[in-house]
């Protein structure tokens, strides 16, 4: 097996520790904040141990998790390729502190502070990561006649005579992807259920040939197996040059069957949702598939794209639209992640930004259904514009994901209102849209580097303007107006929608301008959450030692 190289080197830079073990290195890891800056940032992560309950699973299903675990792993190492590049010659020379803080961010620039370097002597990150040639151009790219060059899965390279050339994945990580199909294999040889078997045979010789729309419909199609696995070139946010480039991710996952049921029956309103969307009827005209369905998961293990920094705590795949139309989509949640943000994050937020008589309207419950409804939301609205410049993600370009992960926000929150008025959602929807904004203050401690950063800081920045919430001059906390939240989710929604369903990237690239932004007011709270020694984010404990196998 090999080694899990995130977990050893975070424990030589004394950063992953259970129990009472982490509370005091933390504390001693404090009094080094003064004299080491990097030891600081590291101090902004709590820590998490990555454990389920696996007494249901059979003998043969425990024996799966490892060969999981061990294709988890070689998806983390190519994402170190693809967003750094050589990561043993970036980590050999650094302090015990700057290669763990390296190790939680994939490379030496910062993630949380907009990708700024805290390694002494390297550079701006490039938009394009390690995806291209570090000296090309973005108007070299576009004007190449390349094969394969804008596809999500290849590596942009120089060829011999010095002109650009794209080598699939398949080839590029040939060694890699060889051994996480055999695995794969192997591990479908011990599966019990013929629909996770089947995925993963497909997925194994997805992985050979970078075609995956066959694996993908064969992983909507499951639904009875307890142990999951997402893997693969997954999402674009680290090419920020183009969005063109997927990166490698895994999650190992338990699903939570009691919980799963609770959630199953959601996806049922999807149609009924899209035909109400608060927007013009050509920009709701498509009819996503109606096979979705919602279930709640135990994660194990993440490796890749998404355990660089901030850690998912959601999923809603596939992203291929192709898919999307024919069967719908998947949304996981990852609940036991999703509850240790809550409790270490989420709460001290609260107490810190949100009036006092508020602060009892940010629940756990509310939490979890604005995440979930987040990964719903992604499949309302738009993926093809209504003007003939095709597919939405192409006609934004860089700005796709940021606006889609903005519409995915607002229109999980609208979900989450039209459900309640149904009666189909307890609580208050005070619940809902109090912890919707301290979720906000969580999220955007993130920065907004990222794909999610920017989605962000546009509904922040547009429910200010609108009057969505009020801060108070005296005391520097925060109120939500409730009647003028709702008529920002609504407003905000058809702006969205509107703007993917014209294609319009100009307009998309002014609202990121003028909104995308961490004014500094805002950026004098986030400082006060720190200075409150508030947890940006989590690092796991993770592997097969912590699941008893």
């Amino acid at each position: 097996m090999k080694k899990n190289h995130i977990l050893s080197l975070a424990f030589a830079g004394g950063l992953l520790l259970g129990g009472c073990q982490a509370d005091q290195k933390k504390a001693e890891n404090s009094s080094l904040s003064v004299s080491d800056p990097v030891q600081e940032k590291v101090n902004q992560y709590d820590h998490f141990t990555l454990t389920a309950d696996l007494s249901h699973l059979s003998e043969n299903q425990k024996k799966m998790i490892p060969l999981l675990i061990q294709v988890a792993e070689i998806m983390d190492d190519i994402f170190w390729q693809e967003a750094y590049g050589d990561k043993n010659a970036l980590l050999e020379p650094l302090s015990p502190a700057e290669k763990a803080y390296a190790v939680i961010n994939y490379g030496p620039w910062d993630r949380l502070e907009n990708n700024k370097p805290f390694i002494q002597g390297v550079g701006e990150k490039p938009k394009g990561a390690n995806y291209y040639p570090a000296d090309m151009t973005k108007e070299e790219f576009e004007k190449s006649s390349a094969s394969d060059i804008n596809s999500l899965y290849t590596m942009v390279r120089r060829g011999e005579d010095g002109n650009l050339v794209a080598i699939p994945y398949h080839e590029f990580f040939k060694a890699q992807t060889e051994e996480a199909a055999q695995l794969l294999e192997q591990a479908a040889d011990l599966a019990e259920d013929k629909g996770f078997q089947k995925y993963l045979q497909l997925r194994a010789k997805a992985l050979r040939a970078d075609e995956y729309f066959e694996s993908d419909l064969a992983w909507m199609d499951m639904k009875d197996n307890m142990i999951d696995l997402v893997v693969g070139p997954i999402e674009t946010y680290e090419d920020k040059l183009f969005g063109n480039k997927a990166s490698h991710e895994a999650y190992v996952l338990i699903k939570d069957m009691e919980w799963s049921k609770k959630l199953a029956k959601f996806a049922s309103f999807l149609p009924e949702l899209q035909s109400n969307l608060p927007v013009a009827e050509a920009y709701k005209k498509e009819e996503a598939g109606t096979d979705s369905d919602l279930n709640a998961y135990d994660v194990v293990y993440y490796a890749g794209d998404c355990n660089a920094a901030s850690k998912t705590i959601a999923i809603n795949l596939p992203n291929d639209e192709k898919v999307q139309l024919e069967k719908g989509t998947r949304r996981l949640q990852l609940k036991n992640a999703m509850k240790a943000k809550f409790d270490k994050i989420m709460l001290p937020i609260a107490s810190a930004l949100i009036v006092e008589e508020q602060r009892s309207n940010v629940t756990f419950d509310a939490f979890f259904a604005n995440t979930m409804f987040h990964e719903v939301a992604h499949g309302l609205g738009i993926k093809n514009t209504i003007n003939n410049k095709g597919m939405v993600r192409a006609a934004l370009k860089e700005h796709a994901s940021a606006l889609e992960e903005g519409k995915a926000d607002i229109l999980g929150l609208y979900m989450i209102d039209q459900l309640h008025a149904k009666g189909e959602l307890e609580g208050e929807m005070k619940d809902y849209y109090t912890t919707f904004l301290a979720g906000i203050f969580r999220s955007v401690r993130f920065g907004a580097a990222s794909a999610h950063g920017v989605a962000n800081m546009i509904r922040f920045n547009y429910f200010k303007e609108f009057g969505a919430f009020s801060k108070d001059e005296a005391t520097g906390l925060y109120r939500v107006n409730y009647e003028k939240m709702e008529e920002a989710v609504n407003a905000l929604s058809e702006k969205i929608l509107t703007l993917q369903g014209n294609g319009d990237y100009d307009g998309v690239a002014a609202l990121v301008e003028k909104s995308g932004k961490i004014s500094p007011e805002l950026q004098a709270d986030l400082d006060k959450l720190s200075e409150l020694n508030i947890p940006k984010d989590v690092v796991f404990q993770q592997g097969i030692k912590e699941l008893g196998l």
